[in-house]
């Protein structure tokens, strides 16, 4: 792969609006759906996929949820590659991964989610 991957939960609204925007902010990722993707051939785990977004970098590692996030915007332009260090940054990641998990339980709340985004638990 020459460029990373960005996986979205095509059952959820709120997670294909939010690959709809990211593209805007000039980051240099292809994207796809957990469904469509040979999530095997990738190494993606199969659920946690459905719960935290997978970035695939070009080298083959997997990063899930925030640190995913980070890794996308760390593939555009300033100041998005500085936000992406931050996130990944020893005083930020604690906060980043808690204000991921927040969003990914709440994703059905947020603008464009639906009751089919909603996280079984």
């Amino acid at each position: 792969m020459s460029r990373g991957l960005m996986l979205n939960d095509a059952d959820c609204g709120f997670c294909m609006r939010t690959a709809r925007l990211v593209p805007r902010l000039g980051v240099d990722v292809d994207s796809s759906t957990v469904q469509a993707a040979d999530l095997a051939a990738l190494g993606v785990d199969p659920l946690r996929a459905v719960v935290e977004m997978p970035y695939v970098h070009p080298d083959g590692r997997v990063d899930y949820g925030h640190r995913a996030f980070a890794s996308i915007l760390r593939t555009g332009p300033l100041p998005w590659r500085l936000v992406g260090r931050l996130i990944e940054s020893r005083p930020v990641d604690p906060v980043a991964r808690r204000a991921y998990a927040w969003v990914a339980a709440n994703r059905h709340r947020l603008p464009g989610g639906t009751a089919a985004c909603e996280l079984q638990r």
